[in-house]
């Protein structure tokens, strides 16, 4: 009966091992897809999010390259979350579902800035 424990025990550790390698790999492969997105971003004290005004899914927001922040309050808004037109390079991961971006369709990793503007273009965004 204790060899039998054993290999329970040692079949969940493989199979657990397996499991999570299986899920590195995955997170591995949506980070190296770099996307160009354009659609609205809001940034303020809690909230970063964009929605891409194509397919009007909405990301959580992590700024990697460090300066979609810089340049949304260089444009100088008097109040946070005022959306603005954006075209970025980007990669898409999971949403953590245990924190605020659960709530989101997945996560937006900026890689860099193409073009960020007050003007909203005519068409999906503009709705």
């Amino acid at each position: 009966m204790y060899s039998g424990s054993k290999l329970v025990g040692v079949l969940l550790f493989a199979m657990a091992l397996i499991w999570s390698c299986s899920n590195n790999k995955n997170s591995e492969q949506e980070k190296g897809k770099s996307v160009t997105l354009k659609g609205l971003y809001s940034f303020g004290p809690e909230v970063k999010s964009f929605t891409d005004c194509d397919e009007s899914r909405e990301y959580w927001v992590i700024d990697s390259a460090k300066n979609l922040e810089l340049a949304y309050n260089n444009l100088g808004f008097e109040k946070p979350y005022t959306p603005v037109y954006i075209e970025v390079e980007a990669h898409l991961v999971k949403s953590d579902t245990a924190t605020i971006t659960g709530g989101y369709d997945s996560t937006m990793v900026v890689t860099k800035l193409l073009k960020i503007s007050k003007e909203i273009p005519e068409g999906p965004c503009n709705q």
